[in-house]
């Protein structure tokens, strides 16, 4: 069985395409890119509108709650972010008056969180953003529709791909 084990451990990786390699090195180097990039955008944006209280982060997790009411937990598994980043970018948030908080009735532990109208303004902000940016990515951005819902495609299952390899330990 240990020499079975050994053999296991030692086994040289499968061989791959240095190429195959090098394309997945560089969409990941566009994944972490183009979300700092995301991000400069909204604060250039922010800047102009004169929203200048709030980073972009903030002004993104905004934009997430949107209409709805929720938890901290819930954001963190809904728009994958850092249960440290959403707790300190939330109590920001509640003291600069861009998000009311209130207790759930249901268990005392959980804060349930909705935007204030100054929240809902910044959230209009992004989403006037995002209307502008569709209106324009064809023609100035030249990226179609269908390239759109390609990368639509290919970033789900690069997504399924990474979960499946924590879910599974692979």
């Amino acid at each position: 069985m240990s020499a079975m084990i050994n053999d296991a451990e030692t086994q040289e990786p499968r061989s791959q395409s240095p190429e195959a390699r090098e394309a997945y090195l560089t969409a990941l180097t566009y994944v972490e890119r183009l979300h700092r990039r995301l991000l400069d955008v909204i604060k250039d944006e922010l800047d102009r509108s004169g929203s200048v209280e709030i980073n972009s982060v903030q002004a993104l997790l905004l934009y997430n709650i949107g209409d709805q009411e929720m938890t901290a937990g819930e954001l963190r598994t809904r728009g994958h972010y850092l249960g440290s980043n959403v707790s300190y970018n939330l109590k920001k948030l509640v003291e600069s008056g861009y998000i009311n908080h209130q207790r759930s009735e249901s268990d005392r532990r959980s804060v349930r969180v909705r935007l204030t109208q100054k929240g809902r303004d910044v959230c209009d902000t992004i989403n006037d953003l995002y209307n502008r940016h569709v209106d324009t990515i064809a023609e100035v951005g030249d990226v179609s529709q269908d390239e759109l819902e390609s990368i639509n495609k290919t970033l789900n299952k690069l997504e399924r791909f990474w979960t499946d390899q924590i879910r599974f330990r692979l």
